[in-house]
């Protein structure tokens, strides 16, 4: 076991480490947006029971009004529909004009007639910033068995319906409300509402969903070790030169191995010290 000798520097271990040294323990909060993000997943699973329809949405692409940033946008889509959140693949310098010909299957559960979409500029080092949102009906239309491919105008800092158009093609299929959906892999993130803005993320670390597995809400252990990219082992230590390869190592491995969350981490350790 170590003991702690006091130095010049300030107090150091000597001897073995104790197994949890370094390891970061969830706080509060992230415990209670975990517990949160479950109870939002068993809702999930629980409105599959019930569904009354698909939806298939194919993101086809998006006009913005501007680029925001210095460099070219990297934009990708966002859909909330019930307690499901559903995520395109970030179009890659896209900038003003992406592109993503992306198919979401989406199930509908009883009283949910509409959906909101965001879009979202995928950053590096710091969280994704939000550009556009639109809140979209469910047109009654496509439930005569159309197929829509419309153009919906988009809200956001340019002010409402002027941030850009949005196109989707959408169908519908009518299930019956005793089958039983698989639901789609889904990204749960935990929001809240700000009047005038909408739906903005909590810090925190989302919860991902195995559809496999019924989700039980209990409080959850501290992180797992988690093997680290040595790729991403070695950046990190360029960008912090100053600070030990060990204690890089084991800030990764808390994150699970989460490249961005473990660079906020350590930004904020240098701060504190």
């Amino acid at each position: 076991m170590a003991t702690t000798v006091s130095t010049q520097r300030g107090p150091v271990f000597v001897g073995e480490l104790p197994q949890d040294f370094l390891r970061i323990t969830p706080t509060h909060q992230q415990q209670q947006i975990q517990l949160d993000a479950q109870a939002a997943q068993q809702l999930q699973y629980e409105g599959t029971m019930g569904t009354v329809g698909r939806l298939s949405i194919t993101v086809v692409q998006a006009k913005l009004a501007k680029n925001y940033g210095m460099t070219r946008m990297d934009p990708y889509c966002r859909i909330r529909l019930g307690y499901a959140v559903y995520e395109t693949p970030t179009a890659h310098n896209g900038a003003k004009n992406p592109r993503w010909n992306k198919v979401i299957q989406c199930t509908i559960p009883p009283g949910v007639d509409a959906f909101y979409l965001e879009i979202f500029d995928e950053r590096a080092f710091s969280m994704d910033d939000r550009i556009a949102w639109t809140h979209i009906t469910i047109p009654t239309a496509l439930k005569e068995g159309k197929t829509l491919d419309e153009w919906y105008s988009l809200s956001g800092r340019q002010g409402d319906d002027k941030e850009g158009m949005i196109n989707l093609v959408m169908t519908y299929t009518s299930l019956p409300a005793s089958m039983m959906m698989a639901p789609q892999p889904v990204v749960l993130m935990p929001t809240i509402y700000q009047q005038g803005v909408g739906y903005v993320p909590i810090t925190g670390i989302p919860a991902a969903y195995n559809p496999g597995m019924v989700p039980m809400a209990v409080p959850p252990a501290v992180n797992p070790q988690h093997s680290v990219n040595e790729e991403d082992l070695k950046a990190i230590q360029d960008m912090f030169p100053t600070v030990d390869r060990e204690v890089i190592r084991s800030v990764l491995e808390a994150q699970r191995g989460n490249k961005d969350a473990a660079i906020n981490s350590l930004l904020q350790m240098v701060e504190e010290s």
